[in-house]
């Protein structure tokens, strides 16, 4: 299984006035963290969109176990990987390390989708091509 290691270093703008990260800028970095990992899959999305004409990956559901906060300063890596995939659908699994230890377990489902007949305003979900699944197939 493809996985992706994205190191962070927790920014001041990152933290709430107790010092510590403020819930939704996690969700914020392991975003950046997807878009790495597809990157690191050869899946670059501006690429992606032409190439298989959909509209994007958005996030349908995100679930978090928050275990050890982080704080300003402090430098964390980010193990990202695809830990299932479906029809149209695919889970994110992100695990945020500080040193050897699990502060976070996040899992994001996402959909592969495309706007029907070109109408902008709407999402359908559409099947995820084998290609690109074979892609997160390679060891790490």
């Amino acid at each position: 299984m493809l996985t992706n290691r994205k190191a962070v270093r927790i920014e001041w703008g990152h933290c709430d006035p107790a010092g510590i990260v403020y819930f939704p800028r996690y969700f914020e970095i392991f975003d950046g963290c997807t878009v790495a990992l597809f990157e690191r899959a050869g899946l670059f999305k501006r690429d992606m969109l032409k190439a298989y004409g959909i509209a994007g990956i958005p996030v349908v559901d995100m679930k978090a176990n928050f275990m050890v906060p982080s704080r300003w300063g402090d430098d964390v890596v980010v193990e990202s990987a695809v830990s299932k995939w479906g029809n149209s659908s695919f889970v994110v699994r992100h695990r945020l390390m500080r040193g050897d230890v699990m502060a976070i377990e996040c899992f994001e489902t996402r959909v592969w989708v495309a706007h029907p007949d070109g109408d902008a305003e709407k999402f359908h979900a559409r099947p995820i091509p084998n290609e690109v699944k074979a892609k997160f197939e390679v060891e790490t």
